[in-house]
């Protein structure tokens, strides 16, 4: 019954937050719910000792409280800034950290106005430098930001994609002046530059474009990348590589836990676990990286105990840790939704795909193989919606690249620390990194050159992914949601 009621509540905030996301909801209506199923669970509790009752109530209970927790972030645009829309004006605020781009910056800076944060997007050139905690005045015009057609023929929800971040409007290119240093917090202006010195130190060592590459597999850190090769990562099925998640994360602490493998097993487990938190540290303390760590903790956690039905509490209890901070991630969020889903197929699906790669001798082989292509099977209908690209050649391109990746990752992360403390302990790493990247590249540029190498579908079906997702739930989980309809 503690179970039952414990997925009604998780689920039923779930499905209430994922409606607000798309429907406009009277808030007075949720209210009038959620008192009324407060009601009614006290009454089938106390007086009716009705299960079934409880169970139902208390859905539409947490269903009432998703809506109302979307309702409560979903702020009103300050009057002031809509009434300057179109018009130039002048602001101050404090830049969160900078994203350099290839050919331009952006700048997310903190805006105080009706005793609340406004964040505003600034795109600016490369001629200046800035950075976390700058506090900065500028002069332009301020616009709503706008959706977009993809290359691919998606549409892009720009305007939610900003919105997640408290982002609610954008300047391009105005007048920049810096009027003070050192405003963020110290903690994660700490953390910023342990980042950018890591970074620094790796890419000392491994020349481009093998660098930006590994600043993606394991920092996430694409934005560098020209389009070309974006592109080519998404020609091949391989964007997927070089999107932080938990998948990613999970990959590095793996390999650690292994290389320490000779140790006691709970020691190396918790070395792994140290990884996941110098990840976290090395990001920057960034809201996705917490995701990621907190979903690669879940999936060792499962592997190295094998409580993989514990672990499936723990995981949609994080879930809902997140939604509960930030409701915009369950709709809006693709690296929370792709950290999710590959979350899910390397815990339960890997186990599944398994005993297909049995006629792999090596185990540590065996156990990557099946790790990847779990995991590549499971997010590739959220890919083909998301990105609406289908790949012909992901197959063998990902056959050839994914073994690789998390010995590259594992030689990327020992490369920046090892910079940070001495370059030249990190100079041998850097070597074999630099190989191993450009044969990673040359696969994917190969690859991305045969003809007819993709399909764009832009308008991959919906309800068909909701399909495909349903028959995976099915398969991983029918006898617990058949119990989970059992009274007893």
């Amino acid at each position: 019954m503690k179970d039952k009621i414990f997925y009604s509540v998780c689920f039923g905030f779930i499905f209430g937050v994922l409606l607000r996301s798309f429907l406009s909801v009277n808030f007075y209506t949720a209210i009038f719910f959620a008192l009324i199923s407060f009601s009614l669970v006290l009454f089938f509790l106390f007086i009716s000792k009705n299960k079934i009752g409880i169970i139902a109530c208390v859905f539409i209970l947490a269903f009432s409280l998703g809506i109302l927790r979307f309702h409560a972030t979903d702020t009103v645009k300050p009057s002031i800034f809509e009434s300057h829309l179109g018009q130039k004006m002048e602001l101050s605020g404090i830049i969160n950290e900078p994203d350099i781009r290839e050919s331009n910056q952006k700048l997310s800076v903190d805006v105080l106005s009706e005793s609340r944060k406004i964040g505003i997007l600034i795109s600016t050139d490369l001629k200046n430098k800035f950075k976390y905690g700058d506090e900065i005045s500028f002069f332009g015009k301020l616009e709503n930001p706008e959706n977009f057609i993809t290359d691919q023929g998606k549409e892009f929800d720009y305007v939610n994609y900003l919105r997640k971040d408290g982002i609610l409007y954008v300047m391009n290119y105005p007048k920049i002046e810096v009027i003070s240093h050192g405003h963020g917090n110290k903690i994660k202006s700490a953390l910023f530059f342990v980042k950018e010195k890591f970074l620094e130190k790796m890419n000392a060592v491994i020349p481009e474009p093998e660098s930006l590459l590994m600043g993606g597999l394991i920092l996430g850190e694409k934005s560098s990348f020209n389009q070309a090769l974006r592109q080519s990562f998404v020609n091949t099925g391989t964007i997927h590589i070089v999107a932080l998640s938990g998948y990613n994360v999970t990959i590095v602490a793996e390999w650690i836990i292994k290389i320490f493998s000779f140790l006691p097993r709970n020691l190396g487990i918790g070395i792994g676990i140290f990884a996941i938190l110098l990840f976290v540290l090395m990001t920057g303390g960034s809201s996705t990286a917490i995701r990621a760590g907190i979903m690669a903790f879940l999936v060792l956690f499962a592997r190295a105990t094998g409580r993989n039905y514990d672990v499936a509490r723990a995981l949609v209890l994080a879930g809902i840790v997140m939604i509960l901070i930030n409701p915009f991630v369950l709709a809006f969020d693709v690296s929370f939704q792709l950290s999710f889903i590959a979350t899910i197929a390397v815990i339960f699906f890997t186990p599944k795909v398994e005993k297909y790669f049995m006629w792999i001798k090596w185990k540590w082989l065996r156990d990557i193989v099946a790790v990847t292509s779990a995991a590549y099977i499971f997010v590739l209908p959220f890919i083909l919606y998301k990105m609406g690209n289908l790949s012909l050649v992901a197959f063998p391109a990902n056959v050839l690249i994914l073994p690789l990746i998390p010995f590259t990752m594992m030689l990327g992360f020992i490369t920046g620390i090892f910079g940070l403390i001495w370059h030249v302990f990190a100079v041998p790493f850097g070597y074999i990194s630099y190989f191993l990247l450009h044969y990673e590249l040359s696969v994917v540029s190969f690859f991305s050159q045969v003809p007819f190498a993709s399909l764009s579908i832009p308008n991959f079906p919906l309800t068909l992914t909701l399909l495909i997702y349903a028959y995976f739930i099915y398969r991983l989980f029918g006898k617990n949601i058949k119990k989970f309809f059992v009274l007893n």
